[in-house]
């Protein structure tokens, strides 16, 4: 499955969208980082995606320091029906790789993962990329 183009995701959606949930609630550091995942679900499997991040995900996030910031699903094919795209917020990039540490060493988010795959793997592969604010970017 070809990866997702990330520039055109980027700009096709106004940044407001993009992260004026996360700079509502406070002005982000100066070491703040924001990353972009884009989950390539197998076929049959993305409602069971959803479900696993709507019912426990998103709140093991929080609970391991990484901010929800917003989550989309394509609406055209061929992405349409198997692909989660996401932002979360980090407060630097070294907190972003121990905030990930946890999160996987933790054993709630083990027995979640387990049983939403006793059918099998709900993920084929993940895109991450880490992003910082230009120096023109607006803040809304």
């Amino acid at each position: 499955m070809s990866a997702m183009n990330r520039r055109t995701l980027l700009q096709s959606v106004p940044a407001f969208l993009l992260l004026g949930r996360a700079l509502a609630a406070d002005e982000p550091s100066s070491t703040a980082v924001y990353e972009l995942r884009i989950y390539h679900a197998h076929e049959g499997r993305l409602a069971d995606l959803l479900a696993r991040f709507r019912d426990h995900t998103t709140r093991i996030f929080e609970k391991h320091g990484m901010k929800n910031i917003a989550y989309w699903t394509p609406t055209d094919d061929p992405k349409k029906g198997t692909t989660l795209i996401y932002i979360l917020a980090h407060p630097s990039r070294d907190a972003a790789t121990a905030n990930w540490k946890a999160f996987e060493d933790d054993p709630e988010w083990h027995a979640v993962r387990d049983k939403s795959e006793a059918n099998g793997k709900l993920v084929d592969n993940v895109d991450s990329t880490f992003m910082v604010f230009t120096d023109f970017s607006p803040r809304v």
